[in-house]
């Protein structure tokens, strides 16, 4: 890794990367003879950038704007370390592009931000649901509010101690006795301070699904990350009515208007939307259909994996 980091790589590409992996690699591509090699996450990319055989690059996310908006958000201390690694990914997103004969992408909303002058080439492939997985259970509900993801990874740990410390307090006072769920893997340190009453860190569960249906609300207060954020459209398979920032609502195409989810600006939206959610069957009733209908007629798994296929033909 510090080989890689005197050569300009993006500290989580070096991070990644191991000659003992790069070896494994080449063996299995110089036995199996792949008619291409598809290739998840910039982080992989220097396995097979140089590989004489059709690669695509899965981009997933603009990675460059993650680090960009962990860098506004950062203290003073952090300021430069992810300043310096925002330009690199930014470089790096850029030099990768022309090493691969195709790539993907999750958004329309990430693909725009992709920093290389042919990011329209770049198809998206979005992602599904597994709708016979993640569907309405009945009414048996205790909780009040829930949100989901990898507690560990900064954009949710964040999102977590914005929901619990300045959206849930007023609103527990407004409704006594509410309930919010913080539901996930390897919560950190900062996560797992916010238990308190009222207040549950599930840490890892072995359905999300059973926790999905036990709330009657979900909230993702994101301010950093990118990508599509799947609990959103597996929380609206459940006809969990959503609430969002405009950050984690934007990559849901026609979502808003659609009626599907509530996107709020500012905290005493998300208190004023989630009171009323909880207080008003019709309000509720009506996004949690909107939401259904909008994640059914958009992210089926077929449609996403028919995309795919095509582009390897």
């Amino acid at each position: 890794m510090g080989r890689d980091f005197f050569r300009g790589l993006p500290l989580q590409c070096g991070y990644f990367y191991s000659k003992k992996n790069q070896r494994a690699i080449e063996r299995i591509v110089l036995d199996e003879k792949p008619d291409r090699v598809y290739c998840q996450l910039i982080r992989m990319a220097e396995y097979v950038k140089d590989m004489p055989i059709p690669k695509v690059l899965d981009y997933q996310d603009v990675f460059s704007k993650g680090m960009w908006r962990r860098y506004e958000n950062a203290n003073f201390l952090m300021k430069p370390f992810f300043k310096m690694e925002y330009r690199r990914v930014a470089r790096y997103e850029a030099a990768v592009f022309d090493k691969f004969d195709a790539r993907t992408i999750i958004t329309e909303v990430d693909r725009d931000l992709i920093p290389h002058p042919k990011r329209d080439e770049i198809v998206v492939v979005h992602n599904g649901v597994d709708f016979g997985q993640f569907q309405y259970q009945g009414e048996r509900k205790s909780c009040d509010i829930i949100f989901s993801g990898n507690m560990g990874y900064a954009p949710n740990v964040d999102a977590a101690e914005y929901l619990a410390k300045e959206i849930f307090p007023p609103l527990r006072e407004m409704i006594p006795g509410l309930k919010l769920v913080l539901c996930g893997a390897s919560p950190a340190p900062r996560v797992q301070a916010l238990r308190r009453d009222g207040v549950t860190v599930t840490g890892w569960v072995d359905s999300m699904c059973d926790w999905y249906a036990m709330a009657r609300v979900f909230v993702a207060p994101m301010r950093m990350g990118t990508g599509l954020q799947n609990k959103l459209l597996e929380a609206m398979s459940m006809q969990l009515p959503c609430v969002t920032s405009p950050l984690a609502g934007k990559p849901l195409e026609n979502a808003e208007s659609a009626g599907a989810v509530v996107t709020c600006h500012t905290t005493e939206e998300y208190i004023e939307t989630i009171a009323r959610l909880l207080r008003d069957s019709d309000y509720y009733q009506q996004l949690s259909d909107n939401g259904h209908r909008y994640v059914r007629g958009r992210y089926e798994w077929h449609a996403a994996t028919d995309r795919l296929e095509q582009l390897f033909h």
